[in-house]
């Protein structure tokens, strides 16, 4: 079986890459390699996330990037937002040393990186959950995801995901209406949705 960037341990050979990105105004330079997501640039649908969070609107607290592959999402927010805490998980374990590795590279250092397979690592609660979630690794992933930020969530957290028109995103919107009661489509972008739904009255 080949390796997907969702593999929990690839073992095709590294062929390591640099590039260099300004996201919201930081300037980041990132490493990463075969077999993660979008190793030559920062991709489209986790641009469209980066540039549409806004921090400031979550109530305090940490923030959790679900599938965060080599960081560059969790720590564009961990740049936003430097009194927050913010964790990123995988379950990618060449990700994970790849964030770990661009996040003292950048000198960001309110972020801790561990592997969990959606939330089965994950404690308590959160002001926010992001996710740029693995497509190809099904819709039930996808739906995990979703289903679970209910139980990850403080009082007014928001779960924010990007997922293209045509990979999903009516039916994920459907699915976060279900789970929360609400769900709003905060951008539109080529395709790219950024879906937004807010823990109320739990």
């Amino acid at each position: 079986m080949p390796d997907h960037y969702y593999s929990a341990d690839p073992t095709s050979a590294h062929d390591r890459h640099n590039f260099e990105a300004t996201l919201r105004g930081f300037h980041f330079n990132f490493t990463t390699d075969a077999s993660v997501f979008s190793r030559e640039r920062v991709d489209f649908g986790s641009q469209t996330l980066i540039d549409t969070v806004q921090p400031a609107d979550w109530p305090a607290g940490a923030v959790l990037d679900v599938g965060c592959g080599y960081g560059p999402i969790g720590l564009t927010v961990a740049a936003l937002a430097a009194f927050r805490e913010v964790d990123m998980t995988d379950v990618n374990e060449r990700a994970l040393g790849l964030a770990k590795e661009n996040a003292a590279a950048n000198h960001v250092t309110n972020v801790r990186v561990f592997a969990s397979d959606a939330y089965d690592k994950v404690a308590g609660r959160y002001a926010a959950i992001l996710s740029n979630p693995p497509i190809r690794a099904g819709k039930n992933v996808v739906n995990a995801i979703i289903d679970g930020a209910v139980q990850h969530l403080s009082e007014g957290g928001h779960l924010m995901i990007v997922i293209q028109k045509k990979q999903g995103a009516p039916s994920a919107k459907k699915r976060m209406m279900a789970a929360f009661g609400n769900a709003t489509v905060l951008k539109h972008n080529k395709g790219y949705q950024v879906i937004d739904s807010v823990l109320v009255n739990q």
